[in-house]
C-alpha cells in the first residue's frame, strides 16, 4: 500500500509554488511540487490507476458547519457548487471573513470534528489574512469531487474502500516542532531517521511529514470504519492516527 500527503493551496494564481505531494511506501518517499490544482488531480488519479491500494491525505476541510450548510441547502462540502465558492471568496458575505473590512462574526466557526482534535485549526468561513484555509477548502471542493468521480471513496462521506482520500491537519501529524525554522525541521526529522530533503521549506515539510505518518499507520487506513453520524457524514471528520487524539 502506499499513501500520498498534499500540502494543498487555494490561492487565486501561482499557486504551483505551493503545493506539494509526497508519497511514502516500501520505505522510500518521494517529493513532488510545481504542480496547479488540476495538475495535483491527474497526478493523484494516476497513482490510483496504476495501484488502487492507496490512501490520500488532503489538508484542508473537507465540509462546513452543518448550521452553515443547512442554511445554504447544502449537504455536504461536496455538493458546493464551484460558483457558489468563488462567490463567496470574492464578495467574502458572513459568515466569511478576514477580507479588509469583513471582521469575523458571531456565528459558530468550527464543525465538530476541530473542537474535538484540533481547536487551534483556523475556521474555513476565514478566506484572508494570516493563516486563513477557506481558501483552500473552498477550491478544494472540486478535487474532491473529481477524486470520488474517479473511483476513490472520500472518508468519511463514502463507505470505506481503496482507493480513499482523507481529511488531515498536519500539526496533528508533525506533533510540537517550530516549523518556521529550518533548524527545527532538520532536528525533527534526523531525529526520525527522515530525508533531510524534506527540511527545504515548510510546504514539503508537512508533506512529507504526512505521509510518513501515515505510512506508519497504513493497516488502519487500509481499515476505516465507516462513519455513521450524521454529523461527521455532512460536516466530515479529520483523520487522526490512532492513539493521538
Amino acid at each position: 500500500m502506499r499513501v500520498a500527503a498534499v500540502d494543498w493551496s487555494g490561492r487565486a494564481s501561482n499557486e504551483r509554488g505551493f503545493i506539494w505531494t509526497a508519497v511514502a511506501g516500501g520505505g522510500e518517499l518521494h517529493l513532488e511540487g510545481d504542480r496547479d490544482r488540476k495538475q495535483v488531480g491527474d497526478y493523484l488519479v494516476g497513482l490510483a490507476l496504476a495501484d488502487p491500494e492507496l490512501a490520500v491525505g488532503l489538508d484542508f476541510g473537507f465540509s462546513l458547519p452543518l448550521w452553515f450548510l443547512d442554511q445554504e441547502g447544502f449537504a455536504d462540502g461536496l455538493a458546493v457548487p464551484e460558483a457558489a465558492a468563488e462567490r463567496w471568496l470574492r464578495d467574502c458575505p458572513p459568515p466569511f471573513w478576514g477580507r479588509r473590512g469583513r471582521r469575523r462574526g458571531g456565528e459558530v466557526q468550527r464543525r465538530r470534528t476541530e473542537q474535538e482534535v484540533a481547536p487551534a485549526a483556523r475556521p474555513v468561513f476565514q478566506v484572508g489574512g494570516a493563516g486563513a484555509v477557506g481558501t483552500g477548502s473552498l477550491r478544494g471542493f472540486p478535487l474532491l469531487r473529481r477524486l470520488r468521480a474517479e473511483g476513490f471513496a472520500i472518508w468519511p462521506f463514502d463507505a470505506p474502500r481503496l482507493p480513499v482520500a482523507v481529511e488531515i491537519f498536519p500539526r496533528l501529524l508533525t506533533g510540537p516542532v517550530v516549523k518556521s525554522r529550518l533548524s527545527a525541521r532538520e532536528r525533527y526529522l534526523r531525529s526520525r531517521g527522515w530525508p533531510v530533503a524534506a527540511s527545504a521549506s515548510e510546504d514539503v515539510f508537512d508533506a512529507a511529514v504526512s505521509a510518513l505518518v501515515m505510512a506508519s499507520h497504513e493497516r488502519e487506513l487500509a481499515a476505516l470504519p465507516e462513519v455513521t453520524d450524521p454529523l461527521y457524514r455532512r460536516e466530515g471528520r479529520i483523520w487522526t492516527a490512532r492513539g493521538s487524539s
